[in-house]
């Protein structure tokens, strides 16, 4: 048995109590590799014969294997059921003619021979199948997995849980980036099968992660558990209604069992035609009182639901303090899966003709069936790109201030760039090349450098000789802008002459600033 983190074992029967140990380790930690680490970490060991050689028969203990746990967990003995047929040998021709045989284990409604109760066991027959469906639905590479498996270590809170819309497969956990650090939920059996292209979905964990936490930690809140009881209660009453006719029958049963058997008793034994169809018909009575008693605690065990008074109110204290535990630093992510698995079945993943949002159908365990919306963030790319509005805003100051002057005005609001910095001139050249932004428009009445090249047909190189010389008015808002460049009708004139009467202008050098 145990005591808090501890096993202890009755001296007398080490045997049974280790075994007792695999089959109640294996009822709380719910994977038989758990047990195994389990007994390592408690410094354990595990029995078992020797065969052959000067150690033949002898007991001998050693370290339990996880082969081992599956073994005894797996074998019908410990339920105290005598079988025969678990495996069933097929045989097949090889390529080169040899016949190859092996064995294939068979499901235990294809036994040829069960007998129960046939020694005593250590679990009972319920107890006995409810392992094995546990132990096939912890296994990852099933053929037709799709049932949640238990809760395992990881971060990923719905590991084990999704199951893919598409295929109907079971999701599984991926980890990337740098280093491995980001988990995705993946479902590639399509892929992996040739049958598509692609995955069938792979999702980020974290925003699944948040949206089921949430929805889970608002539906366990006191009003909702006080609905759940009262439905719980009803169904109690309508059980036990039905228990009540259950018992009845029984009653009758019993009733005309007791009257074949006084008839039988009161007749003359020397007439014996008489008596063997009284006894037939007792014997008939009593198999039909057996496999009513058989029906009712089976209908006890399977249906039956008692929960008393004290435990409704711990129901009540646990929906109350629930949100800060499952928020606790104590609350291990192991913790989390299990709490999570106690409310909720199973949830189908589901895409939607916007790549960026999921469906999630949630099965509750009481069978309802609930959807939720889930957004998934933005890529790297998207989440650093400019929405439209700024990029207009920044076209609009464009037209009358310069880069420093954007700056300034962007700075002083508050504002910083898509990656959460400052505004520099670096960033808001970057975006005027992006954007295709030009630079601000010169001033009613004046020219820029190129307007006056293309005007009169000379180079750049001669349009900043008469800038540097005085020929022409031209002014800068800042050290590097662009030039506005006033022409007056005598400027004009001048120029046009200076170029008629020029024999040689220097050729087109556009490296100069216009």
């Amino acid at each position: 048995m145990f005591e808090g983190d501890t096993i202890v074992l009755d001296p007398d029967q080490e045997v049974q109590g280790a075994v007792r140990s695999v089959f109640q380790l294996f009822e709380r930690e719910g994977t038989a590799y758990a047990v195994v680490r389990r007994f390592q970490d408690l410094g354990l060991r595990f029995p078992r014969r020797s065969y052959g050689g000067a150690w033949n028969g002898r007991l001998i203990w050693g370290r339990l294997t996880h082969s081992r746990v599956l073994g005894i967990l797996a074998n019908p003995f410990y339920a105290g059921s005598y079988v025969f047929g678990r495996h069933q040998e097929h045989r097949r021709l090889g390529p080169d003619g040899e016949v190859c045989t092996h064995s294939v284990p068979v499901s235990p409604e294809a036994w040829q021979v069960v007998i129960h109760d046939h020694h005593a066991g250590y679990i009972s027959w319920d107890q006995f199948l409810a392992n094995r469906r546990r132990l096939e639905a912890n296994r990852t590479n099933g053929e037709a997995n799709l049932l949640p498996g238990p809760a395992r270590e990881g971060l990923c809170l719905l590991q084990g849980m999704l199951l893919c819309a598409v295929c109907g497969r079971r999701l599984t956990v991926r980890y990337r980036g740098n280093g491995g650090v980001y988990p995705v939920y993946q479902c590639s059996w399509r892929h992996k099968e040739a049958l598509d292209r692609h995955a069938c979905l792979s999702v980020p964990a974290a925003p699944l992660d948040e949206a089921v936490a949430n929805r889970l930690v608002s539906a366990v809140t006191p009003a909702t558990i006080q609905l759940a009881l009262a439905a719980l209660t009803t169904l109690e009453e309508r059980e036990q209604a039905i228990a009540e006719q259950w018992r009845r029958r029984v009653e009758r049963a019993r009733y005309e069992a007791d009257l074949a058997e006084s008839r039988y008793q009161a007749v003359d034994p020397n007439n014996r035609l008489v008596a063997s169809t009284l006894e037939q018909r007792w014997e008939a009575a009593m198999r039909r009182l057996r496999d009513l008693e058989g029906e009712l605690a089976a209908f006890e065990r399977q249906h039956l639901r008692a929960v008393t008074a004290e435990q409704k109110r711990q129901i009540l204290d646990l929906a109350v303090d629930f949100p800060a535990l499952w928020t606790a630093s104590s609350t291990s992510a192991r913790d989390r899966k299990r709490l999570l698995r106690l409310l909720i079945r199973d949830i189908t993943v589901e895409t939607t003709s916007n790549a960026k949002r999921l469906r999630l159908h949630l099965r509750w365990q009481g069978g309802a069936v609930e959807s939720l919306e889930v957004t998934l963030p933005p890529n790297r790319a998207d989440a650093i790109r400019y929405p439209e509005a700024f990029v207009g805003r920044l076209r609009r100051l464009a037209e009358t201030f310069d880069d420093s002057a954007i700056i300034a005005q962007l700075n002083s609001e508050g504002l910083t760039s898509s990656t959460g910095k400052p505004f520099t001139v670096s960033m808001i050249r970057w975006l005027r090349y992006r954007h295709r932004i030009p630079t601000p428009v010169a001033p009613d009445g004046t020219l820029s450098v190129r307007q006056v090249r293309e005007r009169y047909g000379v180079s750049l190189w001669v349009v900043h000789y008469w800038i540097q010389h005085g020929h022409v008015d031209a002014r800068q808002r800042r050290p590097g802008m662009p030039y506005a460049i006033t022409i007056t009708d005598e400027i004009d004139t001048k120029l046009r002459t200076w170029i008629a009467t020029s024999s040689h202008l220097p050729a087109k050098s556009p490296t100069l600033v216009e």
